[in-house]
């Protein structure tokens, strides 16, 4: 499990009592699917047919451009963690990074998922410095508006998101 026991009202949109805004869940959806984005090649060499992570990730960027349901994109989310399943490594990860980025739109903690599975992705598909990098180049690609609550995010879950944010 990579959502922490108690949630952090940061990631809770302020219509439920948080104090996240729809802009920002919104940058945080994006920076999800880029990070995914950023993989996806790992999985698409193991199975060039399977479009159901490339479809979670287009489903993020819809939802923020309001084309689809947050209900809709959830459920694309599951279908590219369902391709999944079957899978080992680099691949597997890959298509775990895109289904959390579409179930950002449901759950804006997930952004830090989609970014560990990225970084999963890269250490299994190139080795460690490889996952460095990639850790790094998502940081690179942080907007400024979420880059301090990603960032402390990433100090606060790291134990349980598999210590891959130390690059």
């Amino acid at each position: 499990m990579i959502l922490p026991k108690i949630r952090d009202p940061r990631f809770i949109t302020i219509r439920r009592g948080g104090s996240l805004t729809d802009d920002d869940h919104h940058l945080l959806a994006l920076w999800a699917a880029g990070c995914a984005e950023h993989v996806l090649g790992l999985f698409e060499a193991a199975r060039p047919g399977d479009l159901r992570p490339r479809r979670a990730i287009e489903a993020a960027r819809a939802w923020v451009r309001g084309e689809m349901k947050m209900m809709e994109a959830r459920a694309a989310g599951g279908h590219a963690m369902g391709a999944a399943r079957d899978l080992r490594g680099a691949a597997r990860h890959a298509a775990y990074a895109a289904g959390q980025a579409a179930v950002v739109a449901h759950v804006a903690a997930h952004e830090l998922g989609a970014a560990a599975y990225a970084i999963k992705a890269a250490r299994d598909g190139a080795g460690d410095a490889a996952a460095r990098q990639e850790c790094q180049w998502q940081r690179d690609q942080l907007p400024d508006a979420i880059r301090e609550l990603v960032l402390d995010d990433q100090r606060l879950r790291n134990d349980i998101c598999w210590s891959v944010f130390e690059c």
